[in-house]
């Protein structure tokens, strides 16, 4: 498919990326414990702002960026929402890694509030659920989520090429879970390169034994030797139920015929939880999933929502607009927790997911994507790794070495005859095939053992110099100005959304999950 692309208004559909960054980061006092008070009113409204928003908990804090084509503009964007942020704590800092500071009572968690209304009552229910069926400790993980589309230029010229046997909506949305296959046979290599989550603080485990034989560093530093993402281990984002769902993303309706199944599909732990208690919530139900949002998956199918409209109902309603990566820890070494090298990388391993054949997907198959993602995650960095390549053993470095080598081709072309980024992020990350101490876990192990440093220690000099870096950050009055009218204006759609209800919740929720059986993909 590359061939298609040497003249210069293909590569330029080609290079017309579109991108956005989602950075979630707890708020900490300046004793390193978690922050418990109220979302600051001076950010805005947590349901309404666009930009700054909160998570599952209220000091979870979410920086959402606009969508731009520009990586240096995407990144000053996010600087500058940090910034204003910060600035705004009144002393509080932003957490800088993934796995949590230190929580001693996991009953101090604040759950995310949204206000009276009908929408914001449930958005806090849906994190009360969470709390039941979860924990609260797993809900304060922070990631970084990376949001890409490719160009419209570039979708027709792929369509012209085809055999035009689909609906040009249809063919994209086809396109997009090729890309999505691809991606997941592929997605370790993310947390290879991009995970910084080896170690974590003994405060995290707070009840019965570990699930891994950790080794212990300092005073309280828990860590695998050669693990990348603890985070996306047992200790972090998984849901034992969800393992039974088999949503399949071999094309748009079963991927949605998946979903609807996994939103009505009852659970036996679940239902010991109840809905309501004493006439007081629980949880918004007592299926699988509480809704859609609650399915983990290392990336998904997206389309912006209208009004009142399901991310499902979206998808079923005008198909794929994009597609959202979720594998992607906080990366310490950068303020706003992705740097430029990481979102090139990212461009030239999404585009080479969606331009590369893209064979449906089965069972087994699924199965060794999940045992190749779980030993790079707990031992990505272990010298003579291997792992399964369609069935056939094969080193992870022979495979890096393979999948690398076609990304240049992509940077190239990327590049131009003048440019070098792409070339350069591509050879920054190529050091981390022969050394796996060039990835973000092996700096990070690098650090915490020659600085004598415990990992909670070490990462609260990083939230102070972070803290002093945002602090000092040249916001121009324009900016602050503009940050200042959004959380207004928040505020008053907030207020708007509530003096409009005219239904009770009970009534709200019974509409919104009937909503949820009307797609026109059916099972």
């Amino acid at each position: 498919m590359i061939t298609h692309f040497h003249d210069s208004a293909a590569r330029q559909a080609l290079a017309n990326v579109n991108r956005g960054i989602e950075r979630e980061a707890l708020r900490i006092n300046a004793d390193g414990s978690l922050a418990n008070n109220p979302h600051p009113k001076v950010l805005g409204s947590a349901l309404t702002h666009a930009r700054i928003t909160t998570d599952y908990s209220e000091s979870l804090l979410e920086f959402i960026t606009p969508v731009t084509q520009e990586v240096d503009a995407l990144l000053t964007g996010l600087t500058e929402t940090h910034a204003f942020t910060v600035k705004h704590l009144d002393g509080q800092q932003l957490w800088p890694v993934s796995m949590p500071c230190y929580v001693g009572d996991v009953a101090d968690i604040p759950i995310g509030q949204y206000g009276p209304s009908n929408i914001g009552k449930m958005k806090t229910l849906y994190r009360k659920g969470l709390t039941k069926r979860y924990g609260a400790l797993m809900q304060i993980i922070a990631g970084v989520h990376f949001n890409f589309s490719v160009s419209d230029e570039l979708w027709q010229r792929l369509y012209d090429v085809s055999d035009k046997t689909l609906s040009l909506q249809d063919f994209i949305s086809d396109g997009y879970f090729g890309l999505i296959r691809n991606y997941r046979r592929k997605v370790w290599m993310l947390p290879y390169l991009f995970g910084s989550s080896p170690a974590i603080c003994q405060s995290f485990i707070k009840q019965g034994t570990a699930p891994f034989e950790f080794k212990k560093m300092g005073k309280g530093t828990l860590y695998l030797p050669f693990a990348t993402s603890l985070r996306m281990s047992d200790l972090g984002y998984t849901n034992k139920e969800q393992e039974r769902l088999n949503i399949s993303y071999n094309s748009l309706a079963e991927y949605l015929a998946g979903i609807k199944r996994a939103i009505r599909m009852p659970s036996d732990n679940f239902a010991k939880i109840g809905v309501k208690h004493n006439g007081e919530y629980q949880q918004l139900n007592t299926n699988i999933l509480q809704i859609e949002n609650e399915f983990y998956a290392p990336i998904r199918a997206k389309r912006v929502t209208a009004k009142g409209e399901t991310p499902s109902a979206a998808l079923d309603r005008a198909g794929v607009q994009y597609i959202e990566v979720r594998a992607l820890d906080v990366n310490p070494f950068s303020p706003v927790g992705i740097d430029a090298n990481q979102v090139r990388w990212l461009d030239l391993f999404l585009l080479y997911c969606l331009l590369s054949p893209s064979k449906p997907s089965c069972a087994n198959e699924q199965v060794e994507i999940t045992a190749n993602l779980q030993a790079v995650i707990l031992e990505g960095r272990k010298p003579g790794l291997m792992l399964s390549r369609a069935g056939q053993a094969v080193a992870m470095k022979d495979w890096l070495t393979d999948v690398f080598a076609d990304l240049s081709s992509l940077a190239s072309l990327l590049d131009g005859d003048e440019g070098t980024d792409y070339q350069q992020a591509l050879t920054y990350w190529s050091k981390a095939i022969d050394d796996p101490e060039q990835t973000l876990s092996g700096q990070v192990m690098a650090t915490l053992e020659q600085q004598q440093l415990d990992h909670n220690e070490w990462v609260r000099k990083l939230a102070e110099q972070y803290q002093q870096f945002f602090t000092d950050y040249p916001l121009s009055p324009d900016v602050d100005a503009e940050f200042t009218e959004e959380a207004t204006e928040s505020m008053l759609k907030q207020a708007q959304i509530e003096a409009a209800d005219d239904m009770d919740f009970d009534h709200f929720l019974a509409q919104y999950f009937a909503k949820t059986s009307c797609f026109k993909y059916v099972d």
